[in-house]
């Protein structure tokens, strides 16, 4: 496969300006255990919004290429790679890098690793034509998958899947699922209904209800509503069993505080920009409540994520656009404007 010595690419100078679409930017040679990636698409995440305002906890150097979840053909492969020839489909998540020896690599929990490296903030991310990625993290995809609707599996897709894993909720009980019609929370119903789970939307809007009954919903409920808590306890029986939390706000959190179940649990995924909770403890204690965090997937999360996408369980609607349209996508992710996810298309 020919390379070019440069690309196009979305590029961060300045926090305050935001990214800028180059034409020239160099592509980066693969090295010992990497693969260079021609990547096809890239979906757009909530978490962008926050990176490419220069707002991670984590320090960005610049300049710097954001995006974390994309697919693409393999288009170099470094030394030391065994698994992975050129041409090859595959898919590209935000871990860029693990140690593989930690106690959190052991425990199969590699997103925590001590040595943890992620694409859009330690190293560039996928809002470019070619990258470079360690092969280990590196996904191959069946032939008959879709790589426009592949690409926000590798973020979205598996950060909801794994989250519903550890709701703990069994087939049959209840779970609750806020900001249900965005991207993660499209690939969360469906997951979730999949999984033999009974399904209730939380969103705000009741334009919104369809798409989320589409999707696998059992009910819907509009979180702009003033007896919110009633209708969830009441719809259940008691409360839900668990609660996957991808609204990137407090309220929502606070509040599954009174409506969950007796026991149940309560799994925090999205990431609100005043993150400060304000509960009552006696709630939690009272009710046994867990309360716990949630963030991407392991490998093999990934592995049940492609294949329930390539079985034809999952299918959430994209929208493919421009690379010079991510900064007007990223302002109507910050004001919840987007329903389903956004995919873009480097070469347009």
């Amino acid at each position: 496969m020919d390379v070019p010595k440069t690309q196009r690419a979305l590029v961060i100078h300045d926090f305050a300006k935001g990214p800028v679409l180059e034409t020239n930017y160099p592509v980066k040679e693969p090295g010992v255990g990497e693969v260079l990636i021609n990547i096809k698409y890239s979906g757009v995440c909530h978490s962008d919004v926050e990176l490419s305002e220069g707002k991670s906890i984590i320090p960005i150097s610049l300049p710097h290429v954001c995006g974390h979840e994309a697919t693409g053909v393999v288009a170099k492969v470094g030394e030391n790679v065994k698994d992975l020839k050129v041409g090859d489909k595959v898919g590209i998540m935000m871990t860029f890098f693990t140690c593989q020896n930690c106690e959190y690599c052991k425990l199969a929990c590699e997103f925590q690793c001590v040595d943890l490296k992620l694409a859009a903030i330690h190293v560039h991310g996928t809002y470019q034509e070619y990258t470079v990625v360690a092969a280990h993290h590196v996904h191959k995809l069946p032939e008959n998958v879709d790589l426009t609707k592949a690409a926000p599996l590798h973020c979205a897709g598996v950060t909801v899947y794994r989250a519903l894993k550890e709701s703990n909720v069994k087939p049959g009980q209840f779970v609750v699922i806020t900001g249900a019609a965005g991207g993660l929370g499209s690939f969360a119903l469906q997951f979730a209904k999949a999984m033999g789970m009974r399904v209730i939307a939380l969103d705000l809007g009741a334009e919104k209800k369809q798409h989320c009954l589409d999707l696998g919903a059992e009910h819907f409920i509009d979180a702009s509503q003033p007896n919110v808590i009633e209708q969830i306890v009441g719809l259940t029986h008691g409360g839900p069993h668990g609660v996957v939390h991808v609204a990137t706000a407090t309220k929502p959190v606070e509040d599954s505080i009174l409506y969950i179940r007796k026991r149940g649990t309560i799994v925090v995924v999205g990431l609100p920009r005043n993150p400060i909770l304000n509960i009552n403890i006696m709630f939690v204690v009272a009710k046994a409540i867990v309360l716990k965090g949630s963030m991407l997937g392991n490998r093999k999360d990934m592995d049940e994520v492609i294949e329930f996408f390539a079985r034809g369980v999952i299918n959430v609607p994209v929208k493919v656009m421009g690379l010079g349209d991510v900064p007007d996508v990223l302002k109507q992710l910050h004001d919840s404007k987007v329903v389903g996810r956004i995919v873009v298309d480097p070469k347009k």
